[in-house]
């Protein structure tokens, strides 16, 4: 047992300094902090002393006096692609109470790395990564962040991705079926007799917008019709700013001279939006025109009228991905793939109905 000696500083439940647990440890500063920084860099005497005095002296909370013992964080970290605010859609909340109640529940605790990706905040996970502070890390639909030729693929760390297909790059990869998805939903529009459509686009070369635009592409085809017979709005703004697009497409929409019967939007805030708008301008949804989205979220169902979306599996998507870092943490997983795909699913609401221009 380590006795306190007389000159250490801190009373009985107040706040000790780093100096404090290594004077009672017997170590220098410098070795406490690489112990909180990285524990797998000290050897297991002397983390033991460290664990006792910073506990003694109230300096860190059980979970890190845990990862003191026995050299490994608990901390999974997750890396937003950007602000939490993210409109109607709801998507990265969603996915944030998914894992957070994956992670409770296997033991770890969940640390939010960033609200933004500006370099700063690049510089900040890489820390985090490198320094050990984290066991795992989840990256939500946005690439793995580099600073300075330095990447979090160098860290040494699991890492899973969530809504981002990475397999190529060997990261395991928790997916939705993005093409397959807005195929089937064009598939049921042109079932109804629609042949001109608008395409409400995400950021150029964003993943997702390509996907999803594939797929509308490719349910024409099958039809025997060409990319032709879409028009594009959008691709200037990130999906934080789905609103804003959706108003522009609007504007758009109403310069066409020929106007498409259905419309396909990346987002269903960019929906929202457009539908509210072309609405106050006179046209009628859906007997003028059709609008798919895609999503899902809860607040659709509520549009005046209610609004046809593809649902993404947020709960399977964030439960899935993060057991699957878990078990690559725990190296209990004996699964090889890398690519994981959970369906989405069209909800048909009164957004669309049959063309009755039948336009070609």
């Amino acid at each position: 047992m380590i006795k306190k000696t007389e000159d250490s500083l801190s009373t009985e439940g107040a706040s000790a300094l780093m100096a404090d647990v290594a004077r009672l440890a017997g170590v220098a500063t410098s070795t406490v902090s690489r112990a909180l920084a990285n524990p797998g860099r000290v050897n297991e005497k002397t983390r033991e002393r460290i664990a006792a005095a910073a506990e003694q002296l109230g300096y860190t909370p059980n979970a890190a006096a845990r990862n003191l013992r026995v050299g490994k964080s608990n901390v999974i970290m997750i890396i937003l692609p950007g602000s939490l605010h993210y409109g109607a859609s709801q998507i990265i909340p969603q996915v944030l109470e998914a894992v957070n109640r994956t992670v409770i529940r296997n033991g770890y605790n969940l640390m939010i790395a960033n609200l933004d990706r500006d370099e700063s905040s690049e510089r900040h996970i890489l820390d985090l990564a490198f320094g050990g502070t984290v066991r795992g890390a989840l990256i939500l639909s946005s690439q793995l962040p580099v600073v300075a030729n330095r990447s979090l693929a160098e860290a040494g760390l699991p890492i899973v991705s969530l809504l981002l297909d990475m397999s190529d790059t060997s990261v395991p990869s928790i997916i939705t079926n993005d093409r397959q998805a807005v195929k089937e939903a064009g598939r049921e529009l042109l079932a109804l007799g629609h042949r001109r459509f608008l395409y409400i686009a995400g950021p150029t070369g964003n993943y997702h917008d390509i996907e999803r635009y594939a797929g509308l592409v490719e349910a024409l085809q099958e039809a025997g019709l060409s990319e032709r017979h879409v028009t594009r709005s959008g691709g200037q703004f990130t999906f934080q700013f789905g609103f804003e697009t959706g108003l522009q497409a609007a504007e758009d929409f109403a310069r066409l001279d020929e106007k498409p019967t259905a419309v396909v939007a990346t987002s269903d805030d960019m929906a929202i939006s457009f539908m509210s708008k072309v609405q106050k301008m006179g046209w009628r949804v859906p007997e003028d025109l059709s609008i798919v989205s895609f999503d899902g979220s809860p607040v659709c169902e509520y549009c005046a009228p209610p609004l046809s979306t593809i649902e993404q599996p947020m709960e399977a998507l964030g439960e899935t991905a993060t057991e699957f870092l878990i078990a690559r943490m725990e190296k209990s997983d004996e699964r090889r793939e890398l690519r994981v795909v959970i369906p989405s699913r069209f909800i048909r609401r009164d957004s669309i109905a049959v063309n009755s221009k039948l336009a070609t």
